[in-house]
């Protein structure tokens, strides 16, 4: 399968921090974003340290207002949400990524020589994603086509 390289816009990081390192806490949150009928799509959660961790995920810039009316509600208000709208997802999607060393290498090799700013990464088998600021999406696009295909 050649490489394939999809591009998103107007997307909204949420970072979530100092929240309780507890699972249940983290599903609740997750349930009632869904309950909103938000689409979340790049989920990181810190390493825990402590009892507190660090939640970032991404959602459409359309959703924030319905997002931020309950993520200001967490914890009594304690939560304070970091929040950077318009940004851009790449991903590099590819099934043979899996059995190829590399493929990270290439693409931070490329972010790096664009000067890019990454606001979050996400992978899995087969796919890095993404995220940057709207002003470092077109040459970061345009690098990162050109390096794969």
């Amino acid at each position: 399968m050649k490489t394939k390289i999809t591009a998103y816009d107007d997307i909204t990081l949420i970072t979530l921090p100092d929240i309780p390192a507890d699972n249940e806490f983290i599903y609740d949150i997750f349930e009632k974003i869904a309950e909103r009928n938000i689409d979340v799509d790049m989920i990181s959660l810190s390493p825990v340290q402590s009892e507190k961790t660090s939640l970032s995920f991404t959602i459409n810039d359309e959703d924030l207002v319905n997002i931020l009316s309950f993520t200001s509600k967490l914890e009594q208000g304690s939560v304070r949400p970091v929040v950077s709208s318009g940004n851009c997802k790449i991903s590099i999607d590819d099934e043979g990524m899996e059995h190829c060393p590399g493929v990270a290498a290439k693409v931070f090799r490329t972010v790096a020589a664009s000067r890019a700013e990454l606001r979050l990464i996400t992978t899995s088998e087969a796919q890095i994603s993404l995220l940057v600021t709207k002003s470092d999406f077109d040459k970061l696009y345009a690098d990162l086509t050109a390096q794969f295909n």
